[in-house]
């Protein structure tokens, strides 16, 4: 298996599909390829979805007026009904802030039809070593994080309120910020205290690990993911190696799905991505590499009948589902898939 992935992994031309026409987002056909996907256990979304840039591209303006002006407020609370008109699965990275409440998961899961698989980047407060020195943590800024890797925790207050919805939840992913020295002194004390936490874990959920040590890419990693079935999360990151490359890397696959999350051009900072592309209307910048990297994914995803979650960040070129168009245009088996029974 990892031979044969990696063989599909190999650097190929990408040929434009017939299936989608060059030039602005056209939602019916979009819409219709992104559909076709899902079907097939192959699902493509964004990275949040509360952008009034995307209004007049995903978004109906008129469904958010309110005497004449666009009402943010009912924005933010109801626009995931209709981005789940157009895409099967999203990554609410607001669980990373905050456990999420059962009230709170059923206002944004009940919007969406069945079907539809939510990602959730889970709560910091499981995920961090030390707390950093920022106002949102008070008084525990600069301590040590006495939950780090807590089970009991993380199972009592994240999936627990998370059951109910069980569905229409997709992949868990613990990200895991750059550790220092003084956090964690080497990769394998990491692997270590993630192997046990992992396997503390109740089975049955999609579980993924992202992390921002490069050099923690290493086979004891892989292989202790591998061990539980849970996914090393690809990730384009500013001090990672892109999706691209570490795709290459022997035994990355390390579940029976696969995640990829596309957040930012490698070497770019998030704030200065902010600055360049916000409000996220177009796209600004091509990076091929990213968008080689997700078709290349799709494609091997699809032959091996794997499960796959790719998730596009609009910090990456500018307007995420701009993003989307750019790689769906190249991918071989489109044509296949909109020609299959059923098809939407």
């Amino acid at each position: 298996m990892a031979d044969e992935t990696l063989d599909l992994f190999a650097p190929e031309p990408l040929k434009q599909s017939a299936s989608h026409p060059a030039g602005p987002l056209d939602l019916p056909i979009y819409r219709r390829q992104l559909a076709a996907l899902a079907a097939n256990g192959l699902y493509v979304g964004t990275s949040s979805w509360k952008y009034p840039g995307w209004c007049g591209l995903v978004y109906d303006d008129s469904r958010y007026q309110f005497r004449g002006k666009f009402a943010e407020k009912r924005f933010n609370e109801t626009c995931l009904a209709e981005y789940a008109e157009t895409f099967s699965t999203v990554c609410f990275d607001g669980g990373y802030y905050q456990f999420p409440t059962r009230d709170f998961l059923a206002g944004m899961l009940n919007q969406v039809p069945d079907g539809f698989k939510m990602g959730f980047k889970v709560t910091d407060d499981i995920t961090i070593r030390t707390f950093p020195n920022l106002p949102r943590f008070g008084s525990r800024a600069g301590t040590v994080n006495p939950n780090f890797l807590n089970p009991e925790m993380f199972t009592r207050l994240f999936l627990e309120p998370c059951e109910p919805f069980r569905s229409k939840i997709g992949p868990l992913m613990f990200g895991f910020s750059q550790f220092h020295k003084k956090d964690i002194g080497h990769g394998r004390d990491f692997v270590a205290a993630l192997d046990t936490f992992l396997g503390a874990l109740p089975r049955g959920w999609q579980y993924g690990v992202e992390i921002r040590n490069k050099g923690w890419l290493a086979p004891e990693y892989f292989d202790m993911l591998r061990s539980h079935n849970v996914a090393h999360v690809y990730n384009n990151w500013t001090r990672m190696p892109g999706v691209d490359e570490q795709m290459e890397i022997e035994g990355s696959l390390t579940a029976d799905f696969t995640v990829a999350r596309f957040l930012l051009k490698p070497g770019r900072a998030y704030q200065q991505a902010v600055d360049m592309f916000s409000p996220y209307k177009e796209m600004q910048e091509r990076i091929d590499a990213a968008r080689g990297a997700a078709a290349k994914l799709l494609e091997s995803s699809f032959i091996l009948k794997r499960m796959i979650y790719i998730y596009i960040n609009n910090r990456l070129e500018g307007s995420a589902p701009f993003t989307i168009k750019g790689f769906l245009q190249f991918l071989t088996i489109m044509d296949e898939l909109m020609k299959k029974p059923g098809a939407v």
